[in-house]
């Protein structure tokens, strides 16, 4: 943060004439003046994901050099700062009154975190679970508020973006996957040792000729667990997200007499995608707490 204020301050202090002009933002969205003709001209489908990608709110950055780096706040980033807005709140007033027998909204925060340490903290990494258990219990309540506060009906109003899911956006499960990444990596380093976790990377019993090929291999694997989070959030968060525009754009597109039916699906699949909300929180937490539990122990 101390960087970026320095940067920004050293943009500031540079003469005007040798500044450089600032990118246009990076948004496949049309211009508001051609906005009207590509609506026209779209499809259902440019509609669909108009509804679905990011969009630049305020452009921010900054010139390092001559390369600007952007800072843009944007639609999913907003997204996000509502849902921590609303976890902090809906989790401040449910421990405000701590009790030995828990009741109302504090007896359901128990519940969901006594499950992430016991079942899932507990039973996949073991005896150092209680180092690893706040981690996972923040990325349960924040992935699966961002995925809830994505359902809200809030349209774009005046300069607010409007309710979209973040976790419908590659870079914002990226992200996520690499925190997972990171404390796996630091995890069986801290169980085995740095030289020890390396080393026992290749499985024992290979070959000593096939051990070179067999660490690349293993290494490259390390990899695949992060695409495997990022991918699987992604995909499931934004395909329903589309399956339920376009059951409600059938009635723009077809015909008014369809709505009943359309509206009838499209509510069914939103009843539908408060569980899977739920189940993709719990998936990206027990696949983390599975992927940390396998580094504590050479294979």
């Amino acid at each position: 943060m101390i960087a970026i204020l320095a940067m920004l301050l050293v943009a500031e202090a540079q003469p005007e004439h040798q500044r450089q002009p600032v990118p246009a933002p990076e948004t496949s969205r049309p211009a508001a003046s051609e906005h009207g003709a590509a609506e026209h001209k779209g499809g259902i489908a440019e509609h669909i994901f108009e509804h679905v990608e990011d969009e630049v709110v305020v452009p921010l950055g900054f010139w390092a050099g001559n390369r600007y780096i952007r800072l843009d706040i944007t639609k999913h980033v907003i997204n996000m700062w509502l849902a921590a807005g609303i976890l902090l709140i809906v989790v401040g007033l449910a421990t405000r009154k701590r009790a030995l027998i828990p009741k109302g909204g504090y007896n359901l925060l128990e519940t969901f975190v006594l499950f992430i340490r016991d079942e899932i903290s507990v039973k996949n990494i073991g005896h150092h679970a209680n180092l690893y258990t706040p981690y996972l219990c923040s990325a349960f309540f924040f992935i699966l508020f961002m995925n809830l506060t994505g359902l809200l009906p809030i349209p774009k109003i005046g300069g607010f973006p409007g309710v979209s899911t973040a976790t419908g956006n590659v870079s914002v499960t990226v992200v996520l996957a690499l925190f997972t990444f990171v404390f796996t990596q630091v995890a069986g380093m801290r169980a085995q040792g740095v030289i020890g976790y390396w080393k026992h990377l290749v499985p024992s019993g290979v070959p000593g000729a096939l051990w070179p090929l067999m660490f690349v291999i293993e290494f490259f694997g390390l990899f695949t667990k992060p695409f495997a989070l990022t991918v699987r959030l992604f995909a499931n968060m934004v395909a329903g997200h589309i399956v339920i525009f376009f059951l409600i754009a059938l009635t723009l597109f077809l015909s008014v007499y369809v709505a009943p039916v359309s509206v009838a699906f499209a509510l069914g699949i939103f009843m539908l995608e408060l569980f899977v909300g739920l189940v993709q929180a719990y998936v990206f937490t027990m696949l983390s707490a599975l992927f940390i539990g396998m580094t504590q122990h050479a294979h």
